[in-house]
């Protein structure tokens, strides 16, 4: 055979494929989401609500310096934990790829702080649940995760294959022909795309889905009350140098959290029930109506991310402000919301990562640089967070109004098509309240170090550091967030 024919041969083998997958990306594009995801819940009362950060910047001599409070949080939940300990992370692992050393080994202290506490509670129900990504999608054994279950923990790794496609146009394919295979620990001869190993072909295919559960929380009790944090943050050793935000509570929305994980387990066929396990609340601890002033909660997943999003930025108008940290800006509708809300005389602030550094790997400023050329625009001042191989991974939005109140949502999604539109598995929270409650001043400072690089700390620079007027680059982003054919 020629290799004229060969090449006919593989371009109508390619064509008969791509036909034969056609109707199931389509199914899958739009198919119902499982029980319980795009979940919404009231805002309901909550107390120590607080906000936590982890911030990397540059000091006056020029040197990198961290300050980190997140997962001294979440390991002191873990440690406080009786009866119930869950924790949803979606990188969970010691790989570093191309990147400097890591600040913490933050995979093995959080496998040692829920080995640690189940050994001390027996009978404490502990549950971790992950992502494929943690085992290259079944191309590598993790170590850690064989010690937890050996310790007694339950880990569940999340079945992906329940989510929508967002990469329709390879994940009909990976479906069709490369699924039925499966995937061996053993046996792989390419490089692992994370870390040191070596991963099947099968491996990398999977990776081209582009989906995941992306959630970072925590769920435990202590004293008889239900206590949860929501983050940005992953307990991943080459991320252990982001700067990163969350909130942590108790209260009702803390249950809110519970019920939302719950969810997940059941798609991933766990038999696990989280609800006999949590303390029940307090009688009349929580009773309604709550004081006008206090703070209140929000739990949010999926799509329902995107709805309070645009709801926040809708209800702002002249004399409010509103502040956005994000790692990655793509996402169309919130994008016209937020110009929008400069027309009307909102104050803005948008402090983006310049999308520059992955791992060790440079990238090309996609999606942020597009985005923010569209803010800037619009007349909304932008600036980009400094950063030297580590990234701002940070997603919040702060809206101050006029009358004193201010909300806050944050958590794990990104503004992407792919995070905040049913397709990742993600957990934001919003919290509403007086403007003066901790949790909101301490989100409000926050944005404000960013944004004037307090006291001669650099953490940000200038809209034209990174300004990016390239059309063809603008072109390829509205195709790639449109169709998925991206890694953001």
């Amino acid at each position: 055979m020629s290799g004229i024919q060969v090449r006919v041969l593989l371009k109508n083998g390619a064509a008969v494929a791509w036909l034969a997958a056609a109707p199931g990306c389509c199914y899958h594009a739009v198919k119902p989401l499982p029980n319980g995801l795009s979940y919404s819940s009231d805002l309901l009362p909550a107390s120590d609500v607080r906000f936590l950060y982890d911030q990397t910047y540059l000091d006056g001599a020029g040197a990198r310096q961290t300050d980190q409070h997140i997962f001294d949080e979440v390991f002191a939940l873990i440690g406080r934990a009786e009866h119930l300990a869950v924790v949803d992370m979606f990188l969970f692992n010691p790989f570093i790829g191309a990147g400097p050393p890591p600040n913490r080994h933050l995979c093995e202290e959080l496998s040692s702080a829920l080995i640690a506490r189940k050994r001390a509670v027996p009978d404490l129900l502990a549950v971790l649940i992950t992502d494929p990504v943690n085992t290259v999608y079944g191309g590598l054994e993790a170590g850690h995760l064989l010690r937890l279950q050996e310790a007694g923990v339950e880990v569940v790794v999340t079945r992906l294959d329940r989510l929508r496609d967002s990469n329709t146009a390879w994940s009909g394919v990976w479906r069709l022909l490369f699924k039925p295979w499966g995937n061996s620990s053993t046996g792989g001869w390419v490089a692992n795309p994370f870390g040191d190993g070596k991963v099947t072909v099968r491996s990398w295919l999977t990776l081209l889905n582009f989906k995941a559960n992306h959630r970072k929380v925590v769920v435990a009790d202590a004293g008889g009350e239900l206590y949860a944090l929501v983050t940005s943050a992953n307990p991943h050793d080459g991320s252990s140098v982001h700067s990163n935000v969350g909130v942590v509570f108790n209260g009702p929305a803390a249950r809110s959290v519970l019920e939302s994980e719950q969810a997940v387990l059941n798609m991933s066929g766990s038999r696990v029930s989280l609800s006999g396990a949590a303390p029940a609340d307090p009688a009349g601890a929580w009773a309604d109506p709550a004081p006008i002033n206090a703070v209140r909660v929000q739990v949010v997943t999926e799509e329902a991310i995107a709805d309070a999003a645009e709801a926040m930025i809708g209800a702002a108008g002249q004399g409010d402000s509103l502040d956005l940290v994000m790692f990655y800006l793509a996402d169309r509708p919130i994008l016209r919301a937020l110009k929008a809300a400069a027309r009307r005389g909102v104050a803005m602030r948008v402090v983006l990562d310049p999308n520059k550094d992955a791992f060790g790997r440079e990238k090309n400023g996609m999606p942020n640089r597009q985005a923010a050329r569209e803010l800037a625009a619009a007349g909304v001042p932008v600036r980009w967070a400094v950063t030297h191989g580590e990234q701002m991974h940070a997603k919040m939005l702060l809206v101050k109004k006029s009358d004193g109140t201010a909300d806050l949502l944050t958590g794990s999604a990104n503004f992407t098509r792919r995070n905040v539109r049913d397709y990742n598995l993600e957990t934001d929270v919003r919290v509403s309240g007086p403007g003066a409650a901790p949790a909101l001043t301490g989100a409000a400072a926050y944005v404000d170090r960013l944004w004037t690089n307090a006291d001669g700390r650099v953490f940000t620079t200038g809209y034209k550091a990174f300004r990016d007027d390239s059309r063809w680059r603008v072109f390829r982003y509205r195709i790639q967030e449109a169709t998925g054919l991206c890694t953001w």
